[in-house]
């Protein structure tokens, strides 16, 4: 009786807790809007919002307007969608290598995105959002690819994930710089270059847009085959003794965190150890089930990624640095305190 109310009881309190987080999400994204460069107060920046809310308030000037609603807002928002991607993404190939250091940027996914969206806009077949998008997820599948191909059946050794990921990401990064310097004129290199190291600075709102319809249908996706990740942690053999389709459910889970990589490294760059630390902290907290991971892992994501890129244009105002810089800051103490206890356990 106890067992079933607590079972019943569960969904309830994964709503909520993913509701609470969300409320601080939004709390803190406001503060984040408000805050930066220029002469704007809170309250002006909640008059632009609020005019374009079609509350009754006085509209600012559309200059000032600008600043908040084409500039400030889709940057936040970008950030907040970003995050939550990289994060979910992080806790499904956590799942589905078994492996605690499985990541996005450190499998080399986001080098291989980056060297796909460049060749794009090398190219000049197109420089529009979704064109941008369509290569990176070429170059993402194709580091992946490349990686499981050299790990073999060694994919749960973390010894052998990591560097594998490092030399796969590396020999991306090495293309990219070849494809910039060869083909590119030095203006486009520059700008691409300060792209690559994860920086939200250029924002806008079809970005915005593509990233967060993508992210939502990803996480409609994943929450779908969530218990089936469950039971990726007895092993891909006990997976299907419990009659889960486990080369299906691996196909799923892997193209759909490809697809959200390469959408968010075609618009923001490659901003790494999101996905890592997000879910070992939600893990930490929530544990291990994924109806509650996934959610969870997004919405402080998505807070982690808004806070990282708060910090990293207004720590040393006017100058901005990138947020991969602030996020690599983070995630490199944390990689290696997972690190260690991978190796203790």
């Amino acid at each position: 009786m106890t067992t079933s109310s607590s079972r019943s009881a569960e969904p309830a309190m994964t709503v909520a807790a993913t509701a609470g987080a969300a409320l601080l999400l939004a709390a803190v994204a406001v503060a984040a809007v408000a805050v930066g460069g220029g002469e704007l107060t809170w309250t002006e920046t909640a008059r632009s919002l609020g005019s374009h809310l079609g509350l009754p308030v006085e509209p600012l000037t559309p200059l000032a307007d600008s600043v908040v609603w084409d500039l400030r807002l889709p940057r936040v928002l970008l950030a907040g969608v970003a995050g939550a991607g990289l994060a979910t993404c992080g806790a499904v190939l956590q799942a589905v290598t078994r492996n605690a250091l499985a990541d996005p940027y450190l499998l080399g996914i986001s080098s291989g995105a980056s060297t796909g969206a460049v060749l794009v806009l090398v190219a000049g077949v197109g420089g529009g959002v979704v064109s941008l998008a369509g290569g990176a997820l070429v170059g993402g599948l194709t580091a992946f690819a490349l990686v499981m191909l050299l790990l073999g059946r060694s994919a749960s050794s973390t010894g052998r994930l990591v560097l594998t990921g490092v030399v796969v990401g590396q020999l991306f990064a090495a293309l990219t710089t070849l494809v910039l310097l060869g083909w590119g004129d030095a203006d486009a290199a520059r700008g691409m270059t300060a792209w690559l190291t994860g920086s939200l600075a250029a924002a806008r709102w079809p970005a915005v847009l593509l990233c967060a319809v993508v992210t939502a249908a990803a996480l409609v996706v994943l929450r779908l085959i969530a218990s089936d990740l469950d039971a990726f942690a007895f092993g891909a053999r006990s997976a299907a003794a419990l009659g889960v389709p486990v080369a299906t459910v691996r196909t799923v889970a892997l193209v759909t965190t490809a697809a959200v990589t390469a959408v968010v490294v075609s618009s923001v760059g490659a901003i790494g150890f999101v996905g890592l630390i997000v879910p070992h902290a939600v893990r930490a907290l929530a544990g291990p089930l994924h109806r509650r991971l996934l959610p969870l892992s997004a919405v402080g994501g998505a807070l982690f990624l808004v806070l990282a890129d708060t910090v990293a244009r207004t720590a040393l105002a006017p100058r901005q640095i990138p947020a991969g810089v602030v996020t690599a800051l983070l995630g490199v103490p944390a990689f290696l305190v997972v690190l260690r206890r991978r190796e203790r356990g």
